[in-house]
């Protein structure tokens, strides 16, 4: 039973609570509370990552550490959307997850400049600007030179871009359920709130570009621990 050491550590667990509370009989919230305060302030020694061997002990523990391991984890799960995506998109001229957020970005807009597209789509310039270009290739997206400034392009979705995206849009819901998995409807509620609130903790930093340098980093971490 490859669960049994685990099993065997929640049972010693058990016990020491219980010696804790000078033998009283444990509920499952008083043990719930005292597992939790256990796992965040013990070192994660267990490497449940399949891509990870056991031959530096100090790089799995950097690794695991809780905001790394998080950090990773996000890495994967967009790894994981950007396949099933690409999946979702084929046979149609969206060649990536950003030809279709820009579109669909641009669908719920009159008109957007390029460079309102390219923040609002979390992009460099140079990126950006290819997929716009991509899009206009494809006669799914138009522009036009801005009456006041001409250096100025503006651009708006095409009435065959909105026929793309609402045939792609049948595709990319199964990509959202896919993307969640197995979890239980209280859990996807529960992910959707964390996963907001740090869209807000970011989107916040990146549209006041208040990290530009590895330096800002390294301040803004030593500012917050301080504070």
């Amino acid at each position: 039973m490859k669960s049994y050491p685990l099993i065997h550590q929640l049972i010693t667990l058990v016990e020491e609570l219980e010696v804790e509370q000078s033998g009283k009989e444990i509920s499952l919230q008083q043990f719930t509370g005292f597992l939790l305060n256990k796992a965040s302030s013990a070192p994660n020694g267990t490497n449940s990552e399949v891509r990870f061997g056991n031959n530096d002990e100090k790089t799995l523990e950097i690794a695991f550490q809780l905001d790394n391991n998080i950090g990773r984890l996000f890495v994967f799960m967009s790894r994981y959307a950007k396949l099933y995506i690409k999946k979702a998109l084929e046979d149609t001229p969206l060649l990536t997850a950003e030809d279709f957020t820009a579109l669909a970005i641009l669908m719920t807009h009159d008109q957007l400049s390029k460079t309102e597209l390219i923040n609002h789509n979390l992009q460099e310039k140079t990126s950006g600007t290819e997929v716009i270009r991509r899009l206009i290739s494809a006669g799914l997206v138009k522009q036009w030179d801005d009456t006041k400034d001409k250096r100025s392009k503006h651009i708006a979705i095409t009435e065959n871009g909105r026929e793309l995206l609402y045939n792609v849009f049948k595709d990319m819901n199964n990509v959202g359920k896919m993307i969640t998995g197995k979890l239980s409807l209280a859990e996807k509620f529960t992910l959707q709130y964390l996963l907001q609130k740090l869209e807000d903790f970011h989107l916040d930093h990146y549209e006041r570009k208040t990290i530009s340098s590895k330096s800002d980093l390294k301040n803004f971490i030593e500012e917050s621990l301080h504070a």
